[in-house]
């Protein structure tokens, strides 16, 4: 022990030559982008006139994002059920029509944009048939729902030359932006590892809604859901709780997954699926008329990175995506972003010496010093800040991504997270679930645009 101890004393007191640093952090609030520039009203031959197809929870909410747009124009409405069609005149605050055929909706001349926020098996119909009919697209998240449509939706946008905005808004965050300029700085280094989780603790976060009292074959076109999907009876829950199936939706990669890797493929530069993935998890706690994993952690492979993402929805956690770098660490916990840069000074070898003779020790660590001349007394040399950068209190990026899209109808400028940008994202998602319900480890074929086990 004693010799231990004169062994550490002999390398303290070498290394605390060899550098001072000193570090520094600060705080920095971002400053979203103006709606508008300037007082002046949108002239009424700029504005933009939208549908609604789809008026439920997240129809209605990027109803009222879009409602908060310059010059924006809500002229109609479309739903399957009864009740969410009178939500949508709610929501409008005007007499909005209304309809549960979107093809009436699209047949509409006063119609220049629609919103699609249907369940995910109906996205790649509506919006290949509002492109034919020379409508702009803003699609919720995921955009597709098997592999086939994702190609054909990037199809009809590029042939209709028509805007395809995707509905994952961290797309126009300005913390985002933020990360992608740390990133694309090289502050961070090499990174090799991205870490993403986005956890719930209760019966919504799971997708157990309420069932509306008056749901019925009377107030609800259930074969018009049912589209393309398996023939079945009746089922209210289908029809409300429709992530908890295979038939309809992606389930937690399709409703959450996507988000995150929206804001890693954007900020790491990402332009395709990834290589491989795996999944694992299960249903451990919502047990009851579901298909869907309550619990999903799944490894993908990208070039250069590995991310492990995990959604859960038995233990509530914040949202959390961390970049690891060689020189950095980059952390994006709800509208906060950290960076903490990682200390790469040299310094000399503590640990494997220790069994060394003490004469070699010694030699090697007056010899490592002279290498390394010690700083001054008084010299302190600053390393990179820590820096901390916050979205002011009540910022709506989806106010944001809404009016990014709006902006591109207006302009014909392409849009931030256009149908390729969808594709990408839709396929990881679809990678996740095939490796969980499969139980292999998956690949994507880009020659033959297909997921197969590997």
């Amino acid at each position: 022990m004693e010799n231990d101890q004169i062994n550490r004393r002999e390398f303290m007191s070498v290394s605390a030559k060899v550098t001072a640093l000193g570090v520094a952090s600060r705080t920095t609030l971002l400053l979203p982008r103006p709606l508008q520039a300037g007082p002046t009203p949108v002239p009424p031959s700029d504005r933009v006139r939208f549908a609604s197809i789809g008026t439920g929870v997240e129809g209605c909410t990027i109803m009222q994002a879009a409602l908060q747009c310059p010059g924006t124009e809500i002229v109609a409405a479309c739903d399957l059920y009864d009740g969410r069609l009178t939500a949508a005149r709610e929501y409008a605050k005007k007499d909005i029509v209304t309809t549960k055929d979107y093809r009436a909706i699209l047949d509409r001349k006063d119609v220049d944009a629609v919103l699609v926020a249907t369940p995910d098996h109906w996205h790649a119909r509506i919006t290949e048939d509002a492109c034919a009919a020379g409508k702009d697209v803003y699609c919720e998240k995921p955009m597709s729902h098997t592999v086939e449509q994702a190609f054909a939706m990037v199809d009809a946008m590029q042939s209709h030359q028509r805007i395809v905005q995707v509905g994952s808004q961290c797309r126009s965050s300005i913390v985002y932006a933020q990360a992608k300029e740390i990133f694309d700085s090289g502050a961070l280094g090499q990174v090799t590892m991205v870490e993403a989780s986005l956890d719930r603790n209760d019966a919504s976060g799971a997708w157990l809604y309420p069932i509306p009292p008056d749901a019925s074959e009377q107030t609800i076109d259930w074969n018009q859901f049912l589209g393309d999907a398996p023939k079945h009876p009746f089922d209210p829950v289908r029809f409300f709780r429709w992530r908890c199936f295979r038939d309809y939706g992606e389930g937690l990669p399709g409703d959450l997954f996507v988000h995150m890797l929206t804001g890693i493929h954007y900020v790491a530069g990402i332009t395709a699926p990834p290589r491989r993935a795996t999944s694992m998890g299960g249903i451990f706690r919502w047990t009851e008329n579901r298909e869907a994993p309550d619990l999903i952690w799944t490894l993908f492979e990208y070039p250069g990175f590995c991310l492990s993402m995990r959604c859960n929805l038995n233990n509530e956690a914040p949202e959390i995506l961390r970049f690891c770098g060689t020189k950095g660490t980059m952390e994006i916990k709800n509208d906060v972003l950290t960076f903490v840069p990682q200390n790469t000074e040299p310094k000399p070898e503590g640990y494997s010496i220790l069994g060394w003779p003490q004469k070699l020790r010694m030699e090697y660590l007056q010899q490592w010093q002279q290498q390394h001349p010690a700083t001054l007394p008084g010299q302190y040399r600053l390393i990179e800040s820590a820096e901390t950068f916050e979205a002011p209190r009540n910022y709506d990026y989806q106010v944001d991504h809404m009016n990014n899209f709006m902006e591109s109808v207006r302009t014909r400028r392409p849009s931030v997270e256009d149908a390729v940008f969808g594709k990408n994202t839709s396929i990881a998602c679809l990678m996740a679930n095939y490796a969980y319900f499969e139980k292999c480890l998956t690949v994507w074929n880009e020659s033959a645009r297909r997921i197969q086990p590997a």
